[in-house]
């Protein structure tokens, strides 16, 4: 099967010309999509609450995915690589066309697949290793570790309660979580911490 992966971070955004890139490249090398994923989502939200995980989910060998840029399949350079790896690891092809990257199951395919998820692996180690750290920091000062009983629920709790819709559809627009934390004067320790609990992103 051949998918065209089309993705936009906002309803502004057109559609029309990375399906008019695909097609003309598929004319081009001879080829037809036998099904199109368009979504309207920021890059930053996660493949998996995206369509783009469900085609991750059900890709088989041989399989290609083409898009028109490596970007559109996300945001960060881990989540990229998370795909990327998926997809190699399935042994499914995935071609750009602005960046041409040509991944399949070639040898230099299978060596990126294999940094690929090395470099995952060692990414989720290391978050792991600071989180071990820093909870040791705070038991040897004497701070209490985990959220204080009772505070779960509380609307003091952050200074954004309230501004889920607003703050939703930044995060569409593709607007970086940095800048949504100044926008509302917070830090962004305060904005991810209010996004996991109160958002579930």
């Amino acid at each position: 099967m051949i998918y065209g992966y089309i993705r936009v971070s906002s309803d502004k955004q057109t559609v029309e010309n990375q399906r008019f890139e695909i097609e003309n490249f598929c004319r081009l090398e001879g080829l037809a999509v036998d099904g199109w994923i368009e979504e309207t989502i920021s890059g930053t939200r996660s493949y998996n609450k995206r369509r783009l995980g469900l085609l991750l989910r059900n890709i088989v060998k041989d399989d290609l995915i083409i898009c028109a840029e490596l970007s559109r399949l996300g945001r960060s350079l881990f989540m990229i690589m998370d795909i990327l790896n998926i997809c190699m690891t399935k042994e499914a092809k995935v071609w750009t066309i602005k960046d041409n990257y040509r991944l399949g199951d070639d040898i230099q395919s299978k060596v990126l697949a294999f940094a690929f998820g090395l470099s995952a692996e060692i990414e989720r180690n290391l978050i792991s290793q600071r989180t071990r750290q820093a909870l040791a920091r705070r038991k040897a000062l004497g701070k209490p570790l985990g959220r204080p009983a009772g505070k779960k629920n509380s609307p003091d709790k952050y200074k954004l309660s309230g501004k889920e819709p607003q703050i939703r559809k930044l995060l569409d627009e593709g607007k970086s979580k940095s800048s949504i934390a100044r926008t509302y004067s917070v830090n962004r320790k305060t904005l991810n911490a209010y996004l996991s609990d109160r958002m579930d992103t």
